[in-house]
């Protein structure tokens, strides 16, 4: 073997080497990466809070994912290429005037110098009747100041390791906001450790009934891999240190609520057959923080709020 293929070989080895090593490192729930739903905000971040200022984007969903808004044709164009379309003919035709009028070609060069010559002209005054043009079109409308008196919605901070109880974030214009009150954050809190232990437990059942099943299939999958390397995961002592509502709101009969949240966790992955730690800490808990997404179904109310996505904070 070459001396160029067994450095390859051992750079794949590494490679390979690092990708499990991330995979185990984060037992919990979701393993550091940031998926499922949250409807029609799924592909937009959540406004930032004290606990998380910044999130990563979602990295797995099955929402569609919208298409941005285009532009309008003409705006891009121009915006696209100065000198496109007709004013990168005449461009073209006034560097080939200069050039003909440097070097010339005889009597075909007088002929083509005399067009290239109108050529010139003409995109002279193409240019200065497009200058006046643009000048004379009005400026884009700025976003009207926001009034004086004016507050934005209340957010919900954290006392004494638990959520506030104090009002709710707003949605979009298009989006009514939704109310979330002290029963609702003493769910959120219990499903935290409801959902880390089942997932610890690998107790299907229970995940399916305090998750979405987009959510469950994505921890049945997570699950199922571990198993099949011979894994398994060890969570225990989840306990919620700091919170806020990023966001709350109504859509298509459901209610959503994104919660930021740091929590601490016992969070470890063993040997399935000997017990060894692979991954974490047996003994020492770690933090964690992240956003949790909840759904709560209206055709299904007697369910109460489900899981219904992950994401890191950046």
């Amino acid at each position: 073997m070459s001396f160029t293929r067994s450095v390859a070989l051992i750079f794949s080895l590494a490679a390979g080497f690092a990708i499990v090593a991330a995979d185990v490192a984060d037992a919990r729930a979701g393993g550091g990466r940031s998926f499922g739903s949250r409807a029609g905000k799924t592909f937009s971040a959540p406004p930032p809070t004290n606990t998380a200022p910044k999130v990563a984007p979602m990295e797995r969903s099955m929402a569609p994912k919208t298409a941005p808004a285009s532009a309008q044709p003409g705006a891009a164009a121009s915006q696209a290429s100065r000198f496109g379309g007709m004013r990168g003919l005449l461009m073209g035709g006034l560097f080939a005037a200069a050039l003909a009028s440097i070097f010339g070609f005889g009597a075909m060069a007088s002929v083509l110098g005399f067009l290239l010559q109108a050529a010139l002209i003409g995109g002279i005054v193409y240019l200065v009747l497009m200058f006046l043009r643009n000048r004379n079109q009005p400026a884009f409308g700025r976003a009207a100041p926001q009034a004086a008196g004016s507050t934005a919605p209340p957010r919900d901070t954290l006392a004494q390791n638990r959520f506030a109880r104090d009002g709710a974030a707003g949605a979009g214009a298009s989006q009514p906001p939704l109310t979330v009150g002290g029963d609702d954050f003493d769910s959120f809190e219990r499903l935290l450790g409801e959902v880390q232990t089942a997932y610890g437990r690998e107790d299907a059942d229970k995940l399916g009934a305090i998750t979405t099943p987009e959510m469950l299939s994505y921890f049945s999958e997570e699950i199922s891999e571990n198993a099949k390397r011979g894994l398994r995961n060890e969570i225990s002592g989840v306990k919620l240190l700091q919170g806020d509502l990023a966001e709350a709101w109504r859509e298509n009969g459901s209610d959503y609520a994104t919660v930021a949240i740091r929590y601490s966790l016992i969070d470890a992955t063993v040997d399935r057959a000997t017990g060894r730690v692979v991954s974490g800490d047996l003994t020492r808990p770690t933090e964690a923080t992240e956003l949790w997404t909840f759904r709560r179904d209206d055709r299904a109310r007697a369910d109460g709020w489900q899981l219904s996505a992950i994401q890191q904070a950046a």
